[in-house]
C-alpha cells in the first residue's frame, strides 16, 4: 500500500506539472498518510525514494532464487511495475472524478446547519420592577418554546462562550421599564461566539385596562414573534449568514420564505436542498415538515397524484417525530386540504394554533384553508386575528381580505389589498388582474400579459389552477369573470366542470 501511495503521489504532481491546476482545488496526500486532501492552492509532494527506486520486497535476494532466469526475473519486475502504475492511475482517476463531482472530503464538506440556540437575560431597569420582569421572562421562555425555529437555553448565560454548541447561539439581553400607563423593554441580540452587537430594538405595550398576567402574556408574544418567527430577527440573521450550499435548518427557513414569495424556482430549489438534507437526516421533522408542503406548491407535474400522496405521508411522519411542533400541523393541514380532506385540514390547523398562539403564519394558513372551504366568515375573522399578531399582515392572511373584498364586490379594495401581497404566485396575480378587470381599468392587459409571459398555456389550463386553489365555486366564477373582462379567453363554463380532489 506505501508503494501505491507513493507512487500515486509521483503521477499527480506530473500531472499538475503537465497541465498545471485549475477549478480551485487539487489533490494533496501528505506524505506518511493514506488520505486525499482537496486545498485550494496546488502543495508539491515532497519526494518519495520508493516512487522512483527499484522496488525490491524485504527479504528478496535474486541470487537466491536460481530458478529464474534473469531476463524473465526483468520481465516481471517490469509487469509489476506496470501494475502498480496502473493502480495509480486508477486512484488518481478515482480520487479526481470525485472531486469533480463534489464528493464532500476534507475541504469540501456541506455544512450542515442546526437551529439556533437563544440565551435570554432579563432584568429590571428598576428594583422594583424586578418581579414583574422575572414573571415576564419567564412567559417568555414559554412563548419562545413554543416556536419550533430555535433552542431556547436555560435563563441567563454566564460562561456560555465556553460551552460546545451544535448550532450557532445568540445572547438576547433585555431591559425592563414600567411607569403607570405602559410597559417597554430594550433589546439587543449578541453572537455568542464573537460577542458582536447584531441587532437591537425596543417594544411598548399600553397598560390601560389589562391585567397584570394580560400584559405579561402580551409583552412576551410581541418578543417571542420578533426574535422567534420565520421572518423574525434571528432567522433572518441565520439567513443572511448561512452559505448558499448549505443544508439543514437553513433550508426550512429558505423554503418557507420561498412559499410566501410564490416564486416556481426558488420553491424547486428548495425542494433540491430539503430532499438533500433530509438524506443526512432522515428524521428532521422541520425538513419533513416544509418538503411536504413544497411538494403541493409545484404544480403541473405528470406525477402531481403521487406528489399530492407522498406530501402528506411526510406531513404524517412530521407530526408523528414533533407531535408538540406547529410546523408539522401546518404542513398536515395543507396536505390534507389538498387531497380534499377539508374537516381533517381545519382540525390539523386549529392544532397548529393551538400549538402557538403566537405563529400569525399558521393562523394565516389556516384563515386560507377556511375561506377556502367555504366557511368565510370564520376565515375573515381569523385572518383579522392573524393580522393583529404583527405589524405586517402575513400574506395568506391579506390574500384571504382581498378574496373576500373580491367576492363581494368591493373591486377597489381587492386590487388594493392585492397590490400589498408581497408574492408572485398565480392566485395572487389571477386576483389583481380580476379585481382590475372589473373596473375596466386599462392596467389590466398589461397584468394579463405578465401573468401568459410565466405561463403562455395560462388560459387553456386556468380551469385545473383552479381546481388546485380549492376555491369555493363562486368565487372562481367570479375570478373568471374578471378576467374575461381583462381580456382573457377562458372556455366558457371551464371552471365549473372541474371537480377539485
Amino acid at each position: 500500500m506505501r508503494i501505491e501511495i507513493s507512487r500515486l503521489r509521483s503521477a499527480l504532481d506530473a500531472y499538475y506539472q503537465a497541465f498545471g491546476s485549475t477549478g480551485g482545488v487539487t489533490i494533496h496526500i501528505p506524505k506518511g498518510m493514506y488520505i486525499a486532501l482537496f486545498p485550494g492552492t496546488l502543495i508539491a509532494h515532497e519526494p518519495d525514494e520508493e516512487a522512483h527506486g527499484v522496488f525490491v520486497p524485504a527479504g528478496f535476494d535474486g541470487a537466491q532464487d536460481r530458478s529464474i532466469p534473469g531476463s524473465q526475473l526483468a520481465v516481471r519486475q517490469r509487469g509489476r511495475g506496470l501494475k502498480l502504475a496502473g493502480v495509480a492511475a486508477a486512484a488518481a482517476l478515482v480520487l479526481g472524478s470525485a472531486a469533480l463531482a463534489g464528493v464532500e472530503f476534507f475541504g469540501q464538506q456541506v455544512v450542515i446547519t442546526k437551529r439556533p440556540t437563544v440565551y435570554i437575560l432579563m432584568e429590571a431597569a428598576e428594583a422594583r420592577m424586578q418581579g414583574e420582569a422575572s414573571q415576564t421572562r419567564d412567559a417568555l421562555m414559554t412563548a419562545l418554546t413554543q416556536f419550533t425555529t430555535l433552542t431556547v437555553a436555560k435563563a441567563g448565560y454566564a460562561d456560555i462562550r465556553s460551552v460546545e454548541r451544535s448550532g450557532r447561539s445568540y445572547e438576547i439581553t433585555i431591559k425592563y421599564y414600567g411607569d403607570a400607563d405602559d410597559r417597554s423593554v430594550w433589546w439587543q441580540i449578541a453572537d455568542s461566539s464573537t460577542g458582536d452587537l447584531l441587532k437591537s430594538g425596543l417594544e411598548k405595550i399600553d397598560t390601560s385596562g389589562k391585567s397584570p398576567a394580560l400584559i405579561r402574556e402580551e409583552m412576551a408574544g410581541e418578543l417571542a414573534t420578533r426574535f422567534a418567527a420565520t421572518r423574525g430577527v434571528i432567522n433572518n440573521i441565520e439567513i443572511h449568514g448561512s452559505p448558499e450550499e448549505a443544508l439543514g435548518n437553513v433550508c426550512v427557513l429558505r423554503a418557507e420564505y420561498a412559499l410566501d414569495e410564490g416564486g416556481r424556482d426558488q420553491v424547486a430549489q428548495s425542494r433540491d436542498c430539503l430532499e438533500r438534507s433530509l438524506a443526512k437526516a432522515p428524521a428532521d421533522p422541520d425538513a419533513t415538515a416544509l418538503l411536504s408542503r413544497v411538494l403541493l406548491a409545484l404544480p403541473g407535474s405528470p406525477d402531481e397524484g403521487d406528489m399530492r400522496s407522498r406530501a402528506l405521508e411526510l406531513a404524517k411522519a412530521a407530526v408523528s417525530s414533533a407531535p408538540l411542533s406547529d410546523r408539522a400541523y401546518v404542513s398536515l393541514m395543507a396536505a390534507q386540504f389538498a387531497s380534499g380532506r377539508t374537516e381533517a385540514a381545519v382540525r390539523a390547523g386549529n392544532r397548529a394554533v393551538e400549538l402557538n398562539p403566537n405563529n400569525s403564519d399558521a393562523a394565516a394558513k389556516l384563515a386560507l384553508v377556511l375561506y377556502s372551504a367555504g366557511y368565510k366568515d370564520a376565515g375573515v375573522a381569523t385572518a383579522h386575528d392573524a393580522g393583529r399578531l404583527v405589524e405586517n399582515a402575513p400574506r395568506d392572511a391579506m390574500l384571504v381580505l382581498a378574496l373576500d373584498a373580491y367576492a363581494s364586490g368591493r373591486y377597489s379594495d381587492a386590487a388594493l389589498l392585492a397590490e400589498q401581497i408581497n408574492c408572485t404566485d398565480f392566485l395572487v396575480s389571477t386576483l389583481r388582474t380580476a379585481a382590475l378587470g372589473q373596473l375596466n381599468s386599462p392596467d389590466a392587459p398589461e397584468r394579463l400579459a405578465e401573468i401568459k409571459s410565466k405561463d403562455p398555456d395560462f388560459e387553456r389550463s386556468f380551469a385545473e389552477r383552479v381546481a388546485g386553489w380549492h376555491l369555493q365555486p363562486d368565487i372562481a366564477a367570479g375570478l373568471e369573470a374578471g378576467l374575461a373582462k381583462a381580456g382573457a379567453q377562458i372556455d366558457a363554463g371551464a371552471v365549473a366542470s372541474v371537480k377539485t380532489p
